[in-house]
C-alpha cells in the first residue's frame, strides 16, 4: 500500500514538480555549471547501495563543505529544491517519499545493531527526524527517531509526516548543524 501511496502521490504532483525541476536544473547550470546533478552512493534497504542524486549546492574543487557551499545552494538546501530529483528514484522504488534519510554506505560499518534496524525500510526524501530537528539533532537522536519511525510506519504516520514537511520547509529550520553545510561525519556507536 505504501508504494501505491508513493506512486500516486508523486504522479498527482508531476505538473507541479517537474517544471519547478526542470527551471531550477537550469538555474543550477547557469550558477554552478556542470554537472547539474550530485550523485552519491547511499545505502538503501537491507544497506544495500544505490546512487543518490539531487542537485549540487557546492561549488567543484577544494575546501570544506561549507566552504564550498554557494549563496544559491543554500537557498536549494533550505527550501529543499535540491531534493527534487529524488523524486524519479520513489517511482523508481529505489526510495520512499517517507522514510529514514539515506547515508554514505561508508557509515554501514559503524552503526550499532539498533541504528542498523534504519534500514529495514526504504529509505525517504523526509522521514521523522526530519520533521523533529533535521541537522540540529545529534546522530543518536536522529537514529532513535528513524528507528521509531521503521516501529511505528503507517500511512496515516506518512502523511502526517509530509504535512509536518511542508510546514518544516517553510520554517527552514534545522537545515544545517552549528559550523556544517549540513551534518558532521558520523564516526560511529553513540555519537
Amino acid at each position: 500500500m505504501k508504494r501505491l501511496f508513493d506512486i500516486v502521490l508523486v504522479l498527482m504532483a508531476a505538473p507541479a514538480w517537474a517544471p519547478l525541476a526542470l527551471l531550477v536544473a537550469l538555474a543550477v547550470r547557469v550558477k554552478l555549471g556542470a554537472p547539474v546533478l550530485f550523485r552519491q552512493e547511499r545505502a538503501g534497504k537491507g544497506g544495500r547501495p544505490f546512487t543518490m542524486v539531487k542537485f549540487r549546492t557546492m561549488r567543484e574543487g577544494e575546501g570544506t563543505d561549507a566552504e564550498r557551499l554557494t549563496r544559491f545552494g543554500r537557498f536549494l538546501r533550505a527550501s529543499s529544491l535540491d531534493e527534487l530529483p529524488e523524486l524519479l528514484l520513489v517511482l523508481k522504488g529505489t526510495m520512499s517519499l517517507v522514510g529514514p534519510r539515506p547515508l554514505p554506505v561508508r557509515y554501514l560499518p559503524r552503526y550499532t545493531p539498533e541504528q542498523m534496524r534504519r534500514h529495514e525500510v526504504c529509505p525517504g526524501i523526509t522521514g521523522w527526524a526530519q520533521v523533529n530537528g533535521r541537522n540540529m539533532l545529534s546522530w543518536e537522536d536522529k537514529f532513535a527517531h528513524d528507528v521509531w519511525y521503521v516501529d511505528h510506519r503507517s500511512l496515516a504516520l506518512d502523511f502526517k509526516i509530509l504535512v509536518l514537511t511542508v510546514l518544516a520547509v517553510f520554517r527552514a529550520s534545522g537545515i544545517s548543524a552549528a559550523g556544517e553545510a549540513t551534518m558532521g561525519e558520523f564516526k560511529g556507536g553513540n555519537q
